[in-house]
C-alpha cells in the first residue's frame, strides 16, 4: 500500500482544525457518534483533518476516503469543487453528504460510506 501525499500543515490550520473539533454541527456530531472508536465495521476515522490548506471533516487514511458534511452554504461552490479537486489529485477520495441526508437517513448514508470502504483498494 503507498502512502499519499501529505503537504506540511500550517499553525493557523491546525488552530482551525481543532477549532472546528469543538463546534461540529449537529450533522457531524451525528456521523461522528456512528464513525468514532472503529464503530462501522472496524475502519478508523479522524475528525477535522487538516491536509494542506484544507481541513476533511472525517477521513478513513487506512483507505484514503473523506467524509464531508455540507450544509446550505456548500451549494454550487466553485471553492469546494477547487478543493475536492486537489485532494482528489492527493490520491483521496471525497464523499460529500448533505447535512439534511445525515440527520434524517443516516442508515443509508453509512451504508453508502461502508459500500466505499470495502470496495476501495487504499491505495
Amino acid at each position: 500500500m503507498s502512502k499519499t501525499y501529505r503537504p506540511a500543515i500550517s499553525e493557523r490550520t491546525q488552530k482551525q482544525a481543532k477549532s472546528l473539533r469543538r463546534t461540529m454541527t449537529e450533522a457531524e456530531q451525528r456521523l461522528w457518534y456512528h464513525l468514532r472508536n472503529r464503530r462501522l465495521s472496524g475502519y478508523k476515522f479522524k475528525r477535522q483533518y487538516p491536509i494542506g490548506n484544507y481541513i476533511a471533516d472525517f477521513i478513513c487514511l487506512e483507505k484514503n476516503l473523506i467524509i464531508e458534511a455540507d450544509g446550505g452554504q456548500h451549494n454550487d461552490n466553485s471553492r469546494d469543487d477547487a478543493r475536492t479537486a486537489w485532494l482528489q489529485a492527493q490520491g483521496y477520495t471525497v464523499l460529500g453528504y448533505w447535512n439534511h441526508d445525515i440527520l434524517q437517513q443516516t442508515e443509508a448514508v453509512l451504508t453508502h460510506i461502508l459500500h466505499h470502504l470495502e470496495n476501495r483498494d487504499g491505495k
